[in-house]
């Protein structure tokens, strides 16, 4: 007979109230795979895209359907005995969604080189804040901007769940950090390692830096056209880092005409990267801020919270037995 589990799933795009909370079966490890049993899950800014019909939508093969990305928890069932990770074993990881099933669910079977062993000392809340945002910012802090002392990083929305995490990866590296943010989340950008913040609000930070090496652009011109103002304050042949897909049509030809470098950039689910981040994390160098954690049976709140764009750090739903509806 199929196993059932409890999951927040979709029967069509649109808003946060299309989800609900549902018993699916239950998803079967194969090959290399490893079964998790889902304690908690991150939510993104692509899992409310896809969930409106944008982000991963096109990929979406059918419904019922389960996204998110995000997972911690614990390893039900390991590939073959002698593989390194074994039931019992706490991990996490990014499930490549929507390829596979999602993990706003109980369980999901994730490929074997998406999955590390949690942090120490890290909750598993805590770590279902980490993986997605944090390879992000890791790739385009280290890989993409190669972060070193005297560089200027200049990252907009600093305070949200990649912005956080390049904050403390760029300063961590020596760079000189200026963050972009709304007041509340100056001071507090400051103690991640920022060594200059500005108020987006009562600022212009096209008139408060200039000569920067690598703008950090995790808003596009979906704002006041942040992404074209920030070609200005570039120093010649910079680097220009633009992150949400779709947030800036014409984005490489204006970079051209501005005399700078520009790419796009796209996470890969890499538990060796993750595993280096870890260390970060158990000892101290970098922290994951959690900003509300919801219940799954309330998915469509934290998708609705997440869409106001006041999230400091992380949302995150967790799992239990106030789930199965």
């Amino acid at each position: 007979m199929t196993e059932l589990m409890t999951a927040a799933v979709l029967e069509r795009f649109g808003s946060p109230d299309e989800f609900k909370i549902a018993r699916v079966p239950r998803p079967v490890r194969i090959n290399d795979e490893v079964l998790v049993e889902i304690h908690a899950a991150g939510i993104n800014p692509l899992d409310a895209k896809t969930r409106a019909g944008q982000g991963t939508s096109a990929a979406v093969g059918s419904f019922p359907a389960v996204l998110g990305y995000d997972f911690s928890g614990v390893v039900v069932e390991s590939p073959y005995e002698a593989h390194p990770l074994q039931p019992g074993d706490a991990v996490y990881g990014i499930v490549p969604t929507p390829r596979y099933s999602g993990t706003y669910a109980q369980y999901a079977s994730v490929p074997s080189l998406c999955v590390a062993p949690k942090p120490v000392g890290l909750s598993h809340t805590e770590a279902a804040a980490v993986p997605l945002a944090a390879l992000t910012a890791w790739g385009i802090v280290t890989t993409v901007a190669r972060a070193h002392e005297r560089q200027r990083i200049l990252i907009h929305a600093g305070a949200g769940g990649v912005g956080h995490f390049a904050v403390q990866f760029a300063a961590y590296f020596g760079a000189h950090v200026i963050a972009t943010a709304g007041t509340r989340n100056l001071e507090w950008l400051r103690s991640l390692g920022a060594r200059e913040t500005i108020d987006h609000v009562a600022h212009r930070f096209e008139e408060e830096v200039d000569e920067v090496d690598v703008v950090i652009d995790l808003l596009g011109n979906t704002a006041d056209a942040t992404g074209s103002k920030s070609l200005q304050v570039l120093r010649k042949n910079g680097l220009i880092v633009n992150v949400p897909s779709g947030s800036w049509p014409g984005f490489a030809d204006e970079a051209a005409a501005a005399g700078v470098r520009c790419t796009t950039y796209r996470v890969a689910p890499d538990a060796a990267t993750l595993a280096v981040v870890s260390r970060l994390l158990e000892q101290g160098s970098v922290r994951p801020h959690l900003d509300e954690i919801f219940p799954l049976q309330d998915i469509a709140k934290a998708h609705a919270r997440l869409e106001t764009g006041h999230v400091r750090g992380k949302l995150v739903v967790t799992m239990g037995p106030d789930a199965t509806p």
